[in-house]
């Protein structure tokens, strides 16, 4: 299996410093980032780490849960996931993530809301970035099958 990578370059201190994630495996792009845009709620035109989770967990998501229908005898028409990634507290100190809520809507036929919610569920449990934020207190899921 390949290896992915980014990179980050940081300047300055943590408040006032600023730096650029490059995703180096594809070369689709360079992002901004600071903690100050970090922590503003529109994001200021710039990524942060969450977002970058939130990215990573819809895909993987995504990927699984139409490989899972389609071993489940489904035809997947279209599916549209999106991750919401929460920053808080750490009791222990500083900040971690401290949920994660994802929300798929999908256009599948020959499988039925309830084999399509127990498709979805083994998705989030078995998505690599799923099992990689295990530590996450929450991970919820919505998962709704659409008609056409």
């Amino acid at each position: 299996m390949p290896t992915r990578t980014a990179r980050t370059a940081w300047d300055g201190g943590f408040e006032d410093g600023s730096g650029q994630v490059e995703l180096t495996s594809s070369g689709l792009g360079t992002f901004e980032m600071s903690f100050p845009k970090r922590s503003s709620d529109d994001g200021g035109g710039a990524t942060n780490p969450e977002e970058l989770i939130a990215a990573a967990h819809s895909a993987c998501f995504t990927m699984q849960l139409t490989a899972l229908l389609g071993r489940a005898g489904a035809t997947v028409n279209a599916v549209e996931t999106s991750a919401d990634v929460t920053l808080g507290p750490d009791p222990d100190g500083g900040f971690r993530i401290t949920r994660i809520s994802l929300t798929v809507r999908a256009e599948a036929e020959g499988i039925d809301a309830t084999e399509f919610q127990q498709v979805a569920d083994e998705a989030k449990e078995t998505c690599p970035v799923s099992k990689a934020l295990d530590g996450v207190d929450d991970i919820s899921l919505d998962a709704t099958l659409e008609t056409a």
